[in-house]
C-alpha cells in the first residue's frame, strides 16, 4: 500500500476514535486501539486537521473540537424537506435570533440549488428569517445554548448560574442529559442531574443568567431514556408520581378539526352522537395543558379532573370579572 494512502487512512482511524470518545485519549491509548507503536500516533500529529488537538492541560489528551468539527451529511430529497419542516417550524415557533440554525440552512439550500432549487430558495429564505435583525437579539440565550451544546458531547458539567421564580439567583453543578425544544413556550430546555438537591431537574435556558464549562465529566446513566421520562407529558414538565387522566369534551363545530391532530401519545377519541368529541389521555402535569384548553375558549368542556375543571372556572369567572359582563 502507498506510504501516503496508508497514512491518510490512519489519520482518519484516529479522527473516527477520537470522536467516538468525547474525554480523549493519550497517544498510547490510540497507538494500543490501532496496533502501531506510539511513534507512529506522534509523528502524525502536525498533520492532522486543526480540530484535532493535544491537550496539554489534561495528560496531553488528544481531543477534537467539536465546534470545528464540519460534518458530511447526505440527504436524500425527501430527507431534506424533513430538515426543512422541521427548521420551519423552529424558525416560527422560537423567537430569538440563531446564527446557527441559519448558517446550516445556508448550507443546505447551497447543496440543493441544483437538485432542487425552490426548495432551495426558500430554505435561504428561512435562513434569512432565524437571523433577521427584527427578532430578539439574546447574546446570553446562545452562549448558554453553546456551552450546554459542547458539554453535552464532551459529558463535562457546567456551572450554571439560574434564575428562579422572584428573581432569586441560584448556583448549581449541572450535567446536560438531553437538551429540548418547547413549542408551547417558546423556549429550551435542558434536562439533567443538578446538584443541589442531587438528583433529575430542568431547566430554561433563557432563565440562565451565567454558565461556565467545568473539567469535571460526567456519565450519564444507562438506563436513561428521555422518550420514558416524558412518555406522559404534555410539553416538558414530568413526575414521579403517576399520570392523571385528563377528559375533555370538544363541541361539534371543531370536533373534526381536534381529531385532526395527534395531541398525545396515549390520547384516546371517542366521536359522540350529538358531534361532538370525547377527548381523553394520560398526562403527568395537566396544568401545563391549561394555555391549550383556554385557546379553545367555550368549544371544550373539562370533565376531569375535578381539579382541573375547577382551575379553568375559576379562570371564567376571573375574564367575566375583567370584561365586567
Amino acid at each position: 500500500m502507498n506510504s501516503i494512502i496508508k497514512k491518510a487512512e490512519r489519520m482518519l482511524q484516529i479522527e473516527q476514535l477520537l470522536l467516538s470518545h468525547p474525554r480523549g485519549l493519550t497517544a498510547t491509548e490510540i497507538a494500543r486501539r490501532l496496533g502501531v507503536h506510539r511513534s507512529t500516533i506522534c509523528r502524525y500529529q502536525q498533520d492532522m486537521p486543526k480540530h484535532i488537538y493535544v491537550d496539554v492541560e489534561d495528560g496531553y489528551r488528544w481531543k477534537v473540537d467539536r465546534m470545528a468539527y464540519l460534518l458530511h451529511v447526505r440527504l436524500t430529497l425527501n430527507e431534506a424537506m424533513a430538515v426543512h419542516l422541521a427548521t420551519r417550524l423552529l424558525a416560527t415557533r422560537l423567537e430569538r435570533q440563531n446564527p446557527h440554525a441559519a448558517s446550516a440552512l445556508r448550507k443546505l439550500a447551497g447543496a440543493l440549488e441544483r437538485l432542487a432549487p425552490r426548495i432551495s430558495k426558500h430554505l435561504n429564505l428561512s435562513a434569512d428569517d432565524m437571523d433577521d435583525c427584527r427578532r430578539h437579539q439574546d447574546p446570553n440565550f446562545l452562549r448558554s445554548l453553546e456551552v450546554l451544546t459542547l458539554a453535552w458531547a464532551e459529558e463535562r458539567k457546567v456551572q450554571v448560574w439560574y434564575r428562579k421564580e422572584g428573581d432569586q439567583i441560584g448556583e448549581y453543578l449541572f450535567a446536560p442529559y438531553y437538551i429540548e425544544p418547547y413549542a408551547v413556550g417558546q423556549a429550551v430546555h435542558t434536562i439533567g442531574y443538578r446538584e443541589p438537591p442531587g438528583a433529575l431537574r430542568t431547566f430554561k435556558v433563557e432563565r440562565i443568567e451565567r454558565i461556565e464549562l467545568t473539567d469535571q465529566q460526567y456519565t450519564i446513566p444507562s438506563d436513561f431514556d428521555v422518550r420514558e421520562l416524558l412518555k406522559y407529558a404534555w410539553g416538558i414538565w414530568y413526575t414521579d408520581e403517576a399520570p392523571q387522566e385528563v377528559v375533555l369534551r370538544f363541541a361539534p363545530r371543531v370536533a373534526r378539526r381536534v381529531g385532526e391532530t395527534r395531541w398525545h401519545r396515549t390520547e384516546q377519541v371517542i366521536q359522540e352522537g350529538d358531534g361532538s368529541l370525547l377527548w381523553r389521555a394520560q398526562i403527568a402535569e395537566p396544568t401545563e395543558m391549561l394555555p391549550w384548553i383556554r385557546g379553545w375558549g367555550a368549544d371544550v368542556e373539562v370533565l376531569q379532573p375535578q381539579w382541573l375543571r375547577q382551575r379553568v372556572r375559576e379562570d371564567v369567572e376571573r375574564m367575566v370579572k375583567l370584561y365586567s359582563i
